[in-house]
């Protein structure tokens, strides 16, 4: 036995070296952690092959050696076997280096025993000859990277912070040297998380954070250092810059997230199989590059005002995308392997594993200023263009349910283009309702790009199936979204002048400090006018100060100038920074103030405001710490249709936060999300994904049993939406798993058909849900008769 386990030894040994003929082996980080493993095991081999037929064998000691060898052997040959360019650096670098550790100590192990060994040896194991290996092993050249990241995660987590030489050695061991790189390398780690996540492996996707932080910070210094070296007399306007490149854009193009970016950079983006957006992380519904002709004219004007010349935008390319090819093909097969679940905290074990899903990420909402944390996967559509080939500021256009006649929503919609190819995208996050194994649906943050044609739906929108009936229902299909609108009234054609602009804002930011009811009311029906319409004005606006100023008119006692109030506050919530500013000028509890007592329209845009602050994570737990909860469930239950939209939306967002879960639960947001699972109300999607969400706590569970909860969400996976049906079978998973009570109820509601036919037609993740549902009830009945 001990000698079949030293020739599988020496057959992972010859298997790993065999490996040196592969041309991944050669690309960076592989290559140098490769040639130290491949050095020590040479040396190992040649020990190993001469003692095969002696009975020093069967020492213990080397039994224990050469199982520990053989594993981390078949381990650090499946990771360089299964390295691609699109995956983590950081994880790979972490994984090596600790698999490198548990072979080089295992071989010193091994020399250092036969050494010392008082066993017969073959002639050629001499003392002098072991020595000189030993101290060859023991010399291997092998700089620790991981203990250098994960000495700057601590710093981080004791807020201490990496100094920049640390990260500057990080960047250079790793390759990360480039935005572009930068941007890769937090799409894979983006991915790594979803997946611990989706494994329920709460403290490994933790660690994933932590590093995410890390790689953040690395882009932050990057943009510095990139501001420091413009030779520009003048700051560029960051609207200007490529987020990939960072440099002023000569060709921008709009790609199906509605971001803009310099042509070249995201072609050879998408050549690479990277078919997501880079700032946003939402997948591409289709890799088209629209010119966005009105930034070209904004950055050309600019450049002529400043005296700036264009640059060369090959220039400042890295080489991963320099040589990614050229064609824009979706092909899967040329979109490399990710790992699927190996661990990468310091205290978890795994064997390696691949999934053949593309490197994106659809788990927890994060946006900010910074383009590493925005995540999705959700599909987006082409933005809207108008008879006259102009962009309209989608971001307000939204599609109605069916009972409404699928028309356009006749709320405040600008009629003109858009400022900045950027602002109406950014503008109004929606929501895909994704669910992880266990059965919480996380929040894509993402922004909207709606079709030209009204008609057509994004592939996160409700598909309903031939009206059929259940239970005497009618189930119709609808265009449902989780998207915070953006409100105000009917306006100006035309895009003013920025100076003028300012000039206009400072004296309205006067007027709202006027005593005049009059004053104030008319002062805040024009504020709410401008930031309708472009990122500039609400830039403009916000640095006015008429944050704060708004802020307070919030508990006017007029009612038409604290519907303005909120209503411009919802309009600023648009750009990320405002998002900030608004929550840090205290806007919270007043916004609480709204809901409780303003108009009905009020109250919607006061719910929809404090969605779109939510998107911040931070202010997740601000809002359900601040008291917003009770006021957004009783909205949910009373409001208009348009208000209890709003409410799910803010409540779905707010739900991500686990804190917020019980809350949610004890305001008795249930019932309502229970009564507005029925299709004529036209929420079926957005009730079920909070409800996935909260079936995640004990609370939830029980009730969405007491509310009669079950046989909605069973009438759901029936005749729902793709969407829904996975968050249906996603809160069913939670309640079968955890009680056999409601395991037996899911069951009598007649479960088992819809299940079966969702684990072969479903949504990937609803094949798995309905799979592992049925393997579930499959578990109960043989328990059950085992006990008879």
């Amino acid at each position: 036995m001990e000698i079949s386990l030293l020739k599988a030894l020496l057959s992972n040994i010859s298997s790993f070296l065999n490996l040196s003929s592969f041309e991944k082996i050669n690309s960076e980080p592989v290559q140098k952690y490769y040639q130290r493993a491949e050095e020590i095991l040479k040396l190992l081999k040649p020990i190993l092959n001469a003692i095969i037929d002696s009975e020093v064998t069967s020492d213990e000691v080397l039994i224990k050696a050469f199982e520990g060898l053989g594993l981390s052997i078949e381990e650090l040959r499946e990771q360089c076997d299964s390295w691609q360019p699109l995956l983590s650096k950081v994880y790979f670098v972490l994984q090596v280096e600790s698999l490198i550790s548990k072979i080089r100590n295992p071989s010193l192990e091994i020399v250092q025993f036969l050494k010392c060994s008082h066993l017969h040896l073959p002639d050629e194991l001499s003392s002098a000859s072991l020595e000189h290996c030993l101290q060859k092993i023991k010399h291997v050249g092998y700089e620790q990277t991981s203990s250098v990241i994960r000495e700057a995660i601590r710093d981080q987590v004791d807020s201490v912070g990496p100094s920049s030489e640390i990260l500057a050695k990080i960047a250079e061991n790793l390759s990360l040297g480039s935005n572009q790189e930068i941007l890769i390398e937090a799409v894979a780690l983006e991915k790594l998380k979803e997946n611990a996540e989706q494994a329920e492996k709460t403290a490994e996707a933790e660690f994933v954070d932590q590093i995410i932080g890390l790689v953040t910070r690395m882009h932050e210094r990057l943009v510095l250092i990139k501001h420091s070296q413009t030779c520009s007399p003048v700051p560029i306007p960051a609207d200007f810059c490529c987020p990939l490149s960072l440099e002023l854009m000569t060709d921008p193009v709009i790609v199906a997230s509605g971001q803009t970016y310099e042509r070249a950079f995201i072609k050879k983006w998408i050549g690479l199989g990277l078919i997501v957006c880079p700032k946003t992380r939402q997948t591409l519904a289709h890799t088209n590059l629209i010119p966005n002709y009105t930034v070209k004219a904004l950055i050309a004007n600019w450049c002529e005002s400043n005296n700036v010349k264009l640059p060369d935008p090959m220039k400042s390319m890295s080489p991963l995308l320099l040589h990614a090819e050229s064609g824009l093909s979706r092909d899967s097969s040329s979109v490399p392997r990710s790992r699927s679940s190996q661990p990468i905290s310091p205290e978890s074990q795994s064997t390696s594993q691949t999934d053949k899903n593309l490197v994106t990420s659809s788990g927890l909402n994060r946006e900010g200023t910074s383009p590493l944390h925005p995540r999705s996967t959700s599909k987006g559509s082409l933005p809207a263009i108008d008879g006259n080939g102009e962009y309209l500021d989608v971001a307000r256009i939204s599609l109605s349910s069916a009972e409404e006649g699928s028309n356009l929503e006749q709320r405040d919609f600008p009629q003109g283009p858009i400022g900045d190819a950027n602002e109406s995208l950014e503008a109004s996050t929606h929501l895909r309702a994704n669910s992880d194994v266990n059965g919480e649906v996380k929040s894509d943050s993402q922004p909207v790009a709606s079709s030209a044609i009204p008609q057509r739906e994004a592939e996160f929108s409700p598909r309903f199936m031939d009206p059929r009936s259940r239970s005497q229902r009618i189930w119709r299909r609808q265009s449902e979204r989780f998207i915070p609108r953006i409100i105000s009234s009917p306006g100006i054609e035309n895009k003013a002048d920025l100076s003028g602009t300012e000039t206009q804002v400072k004296k309205l930011v006067e007027d709202l400090k006027s005593t005049s009811v009059d004053t104030q009311r008319e002062a805040t029906a024009q504020l709410r006018l401008l930031a309708k319409h472009n990122m500039d004005n609400r830039i403009i606006i916000a640095n006015c100060g008429a944050i704060s100023m708004l802020v307070n008119l919030l508990r006017s006692p007029d009612a038409k100038t604290q519907e303005n109030a909120v209503t411009a506050l919802l309009n600023l919530s648009i750009n990320d920074n405002n998002k900030t500013a608004i929550a840090n000028a205290n806007a919270i509890e007043p916004l609480i103030h709204v809901l409780e007592t303003g108009t009905p329209e009020a109250k919607e845009n006061s719910a929809a405001t404090l969605f779109s602050l939510s998107v911040i994570e931070d202010n997740k737990v601000k809002i359900g710490r601040s008291g917003a909860i009770g006021p957004l469930v009783n909205l949910l239950g009373n409001g208009t249709p348009r208000g209890k939209k709003d409410a799910s939306t803010a409540l779905f967002n707010l739900s991500i936060f686990h804190e917020n879960k019980a809350r949610i639960v004890q305001a008795g947001a249930v019932r309502h999300l229970v009564e507005l699972m029925d299709p004529a109300a036209g929420m079926v999607d957005k009730a079920v994904a909070v409800l996935a969400n909260l079936a995640t706590i004990p609370e939830g569970r029980t009730s969405i049993g007491q509310e009669q909860g079950i046989p909605v969400l069973v009438e759901v996976v029936e005749l729902g939406s793709a969407r829904g049906k996975e968050n249906a079978a996603a809160a069913l998973l939670q309640l079968c798993t955890n009680s056999n009570r409601f395991c037996s109820l899911v069951l009598q509601e007649g479960a088992v058909p819809p299940l079966v036919a969702l684990s072969q037609s479903g949504t990937p993740r609803a094949r798995e849900k309905a799979q592992t549902l049925l393997s579930v009830f499959r578990n109960q009945r043989h328990g059950n008769s085992g006990r008879g």
